[in-house]
């Protein structure tokens, strides 16, 4: 079988978890997450952002482009939840908006970033996921994850502006957009068929990149 290796990104509370773990067990492909049991900054940074950002940044940089060349270069499929592109056009760039990542640290950051993801393969498929801002909310509260209390509507609304912006010239790879409003991936076995299939026909070649149901 063809080597395939996809990413997968979003919003916070758009899905991005749930369905790497039933992609990677439905077509028994490697699975990759993001690091934050063992993520030795978060701690510092949920209790200082301004001081503890750019090395937070900085560690995810490494972890995410230490898993991106590990599961692109393994002959077995993969898929990873979330990318590492994610991590300057959006979050990185969202610390620097909100004034937790000055503009020294920030071009430091970008620079070292852009010259590691030049030497990264490229993936094959992109899945964006979206889901409206409400849902997004409803979503987080219930799973009741403590480092996400913090997390408001309007910080939800502008990451969504910087996806949208970055989907806008995005061009490394095919790009498939799931609206993930409709579609329950957990309990619903028919709604992980539709999202396979979609993946199964953009990696055959096949134009349809945005589908809702």
């Amino acid at each position: 079988m063809t080597k395939r290796f996809i990413l997968v990104a979003g919003n916070i509370g758009s899905g991005k978890t749930s369905l790497t773990e039933r992609i990677g067990a439905r077509l028994n492909w490697l699975s990759g997450y993001e690091s934050v049991a063992d993520n030795p900054y978060l701690p510092d940074f949920y209790a200082n952002m301004k001081q503890w950002a750019f090395h937070l940044q900085v560690f995810f940089l490494g972890h995410r482009a230490e898993q991106h060349k590990e599961l692109a270069d393994n002959p077995q499929s993969a898929i990873a939840d979330r990318s590492i592109y994610e991590d300057a056009h959006i979050f990185a760039r969202v610390l620097h908006h909100m004034g937790n990542l000055n503009e020294r640290d920030y071009e430091a950051y970008r620079t070292v970033y852009n010259l590691v993801v030049e030497n990264l393969p490229r993936p094959d498929l992109l899945l964006y996921l979206k889901a409206p801002v409400p849902l997004l909310m409803e979503r987080i509260q219930r799973r009741g994850r403590e480092m996400e209390t913090g997390i408001t509507a309007d910080y939800l609304s502008l990451l969504d502006s910087f996806y949208a912006e970055w989907m806008a010239t995005f061009d490394l790879c095919p790009v498939l957009t799931i609206r993930t409003d409709d579609l329950d991936f957990v309990n619903q076995a028919g709604h992980l068929d539709i999202v396979v299939k979609r993946i199964q026909d953009m990696l055959a070649g096949k134009e349809e990149v945005v589908f809702s149901d």
